[in-house]
């Protein structure tokens, strides 16, 4: 049992390793995950199994200070819970789940976009700073992903509101994100897009004259008053020359 789990955390360890960057662990490791804690299982199993259970499973598990297994596996459910890989599976754990196969899906056809399009700058020495054709062309894509992105982040917290700590979707999936967005906003400058320049001058403009607007209703709303002050003062004198006159008669 103890050369099981060292071979399956052996395997673990390299595959999460090799996943790193760009960050594919939880897609990639979660079958030797299972593994790992299977074997671990089925130690801390034989405790109740067969008069040399306990004995077997102690000397594995609490017979030094160390106590080297139980470190291992505590490290394994760790990193697997920090990287928040139950929100990337299926209910059961035994394949990705919907929404990331399709997220997954969106992302790689987003990329292969970009690669498309960059296709004509591969020979260049220098990178190209005219990435119009990117922008364009990819448009559509970037948004499909980024919208799926949110809306998978309103319903992760919306099932998490009382877990803070796993508000976060699976560390697959946002760094998926996070590098299509870098690539799209710094690499390609494409954070605003053609179809949002005139509503963007509009809201411009707008601002702008604010000021005029304001100055010129205060203006018109400041002679209002003056009239409405004045027109007693005409109303008086109008009916005392009239008095007058009635006195005269």
């Amino acid at each position: 049992m103890l050369m099981d789990f060292a071979n399956s955390s052996a395997e673990l360890i390299g595959c999460l390793v090799r996943s790193a960057r760009p960050v594919r662990l939880c897609q990639t490791c979660y079958p030797l995950f299972q593994q790992v804690t299977s074997k671990m299982d089925n130690i801390s199993r034989t405790f109740g199994n067969s008069s040399e259970g306990p004995s077997c499973a102690r000397s594995l598990l609490m017979a030094d200070r160390m106590q080297i297994v139980v470190m291992v596996s505590e490290f394994f459910n760790s990193t697997w819970k920090e990287a928040n890989c139950a929100n990337c599976l299926s209910n059961n754990s035994e394949g990705l789940s919907n929404n990331t196969e399709y997220f997954l899906s969106l992302f790689n056809k987003t990329l292969a976009c970009f690669e498309h399009n960059l296709q004509g700058h591969t020979y260049s020495l220098l990178p190209p700073k005219n990435y119009s054709e990117v922008c364009k062309n990819c448009n559509d894509a970037y948004k499909n992903l980024s919208t799926l992105y949110n809306e998978m982040q309103r319903m992760n917290g919306l099932e998490n509101k009382a877990e803070p700590g796993m508000m976060h979707l699976c560390i697959d999936v946002e760094d998926a994100m996070n590098i299509t967005r870098k690539l799209w906003s710094r690499t390609f400058n494409c954070s605003v897009t053609c179809s949002d320049t005139v509503s963007v001058v509009a809201v411009s403009v707008f601002i702008l004259f604010l000021p005029v607007i304001f100055y010129l209703s205060s203006f018109l709303h400041s002679e209002q008053k003056k009239r409405k002050l004045i027109l007693p003062k005409r109303l008086k004198s109008s009916t005392s020359f009239a008095n007058i006159q009635e006195n005269s008669t």
